[in-house]
């Protein structure tokens, strides 16, 4: 269980699983996952499928998992992916793209974070014998470091029929994508419509311990499990924690709308500290960006001294922090929260 007195905002995967969560894993039916005969992962993989309106779903032990898996079943060694400059693949995976697939990923100017068909248009590279092979285009719902912002779905279906056009393929990298259709009433499915593959994740805002759920068509799903089997991502008993996922889904989407509340009444809070400005200004879905280099502090020594205090804050930069609510933070500890930070950055 988290510890009542540290209100931690670093992420939400910092949240952890609630009492009836635990109570449906130590229930769960179990088999070999590996072998397909896990009747929970293959309830949770066929609800997700379901979800994201594909064909089929490979539970997975991660979200950057995910990611590499459809990197790896999607390129070839010398294949080029078009992405946002802010994405997750460029900033968070070790250089996965490049250390596992062999590809190289294109960092696109957007918007944060968004971008266009015409974006693409331009990027896609034209066949040449001593360029790389524009192979993939990957978007991110929502985007992290450009504040939690979601992708409209409008959007996603511009950048859609461009990458189609171009011959590429579409991955939607669903990190936080039910924060997305929350926050914009836009189903899963609408979202996913326009990707070839998208993936949700388990352990951030949906609070469970571990894991990410990939989906596609069936020849997709088929030729991922060759790269879950080779990265060592086959699973045995795994309904354990496939029925996190599935309480998961069922108890915990609704209530991401708390999160976005308390998300937005912190930014509130922030702009009345003299110094602090949001960065981006607009609070979206529980991502909270924002700026003390008017305060003078160094965010590196204020996520130290925020700590000392009881409070998980993240330095994302030598003046920006991040701050992140979940269902492990409630509205009451996010004003306790931020008296704190009032407080240290006041000299009290």
């Amino acid at each position: 269980m988290p510890r009542n007195d540290f209100i931690d905002l670093r992420s939400d995967t910092q949240s952890h699983p609630t009492d009836a969560m635990r109570q449906a894993m130590a229930t769960a039916e179990v088999g070999d996952e590996q072998k397909g005969d896990d009747p929970t992962v293959n309830a949770l993989c066929a609800r997700v499928a379901e979800l994201t309106g594909k064909e089929a779903a490979m539970f997975l032990p991660s979200g950057t998992m995910c990611n590499q898996v459809a990197i790896l079943v999607h390129c070839q060694p010398g294949d080029e992916i078009i992405a946002a400059e802010v994405s997750h693949i460029i900033r968070s995976e070790g250089a996965g793209a490049s250390a596992l697939a062999g590809t190289q990923v294109l960092g696109i100017p957007s918007h944060q974070g968004v971008f266009s068909g015409a974006d693409v248009d331009a990027a896609a590279r034209k066949p040449k014998r001593n360029a790389p092979r524009s192979r993939l285009v990957e978007i991110e719902q929502t985007v992290n470091y450009s504040g939690g912002n979601c992708w409209p779905v409008e959007a996603i279906k511009d950048v859609g029929e461009a990458a189609h056009r171009n011959g590429l393929k579409l991955h939607m990298d669903g990190a936080r994508l039910l924060n997305a259709v929350m926050a914009t009433g836009t189903s899963a499915v609408d979202f996913c419509r326009p990707c070839d593959t998208a993936w949700i994740d388990l352990s951030k805002g949906l609070g469970c311990p571990i894991g990410g759920v990939l989906a596609g068509d069936a020849e997709f799903i088929e030729d991922a499990w060759r790269w879950k089997h080779r990265l060592g991502g086959a699973m045995r008993q795994a309904g354990i924690i496939a029925a996190a996922g599935l309480h998961a889904l069922d108890h915990h989407v609704e209530r991401l709308a708390d999160d976005h509340a308390n998300a937005k009444h912190m930014a509130t809070r922030l702009a009345d500290i003299s110094g602090v400005s949001l960065d981006p200004p607009d609070v979206e879905t529980n991502l909270v960006f924002f700026d003390i280099s008017g305060t003078g502090r160094d965010a590196a020594e204020l996520e130290q001294e925020l700590s000392t205090h009881g409070v998980g804050i993240g330095a994302s930069g030598p003046g920006r922090m991040r701050a992140v609510t979940h269902l492990d933070v409630d509205r009451a500890q996010v004003d306790a929260a931020m008296d704190i930070l009032a407080g240290l950055l006041a000299g009290d």
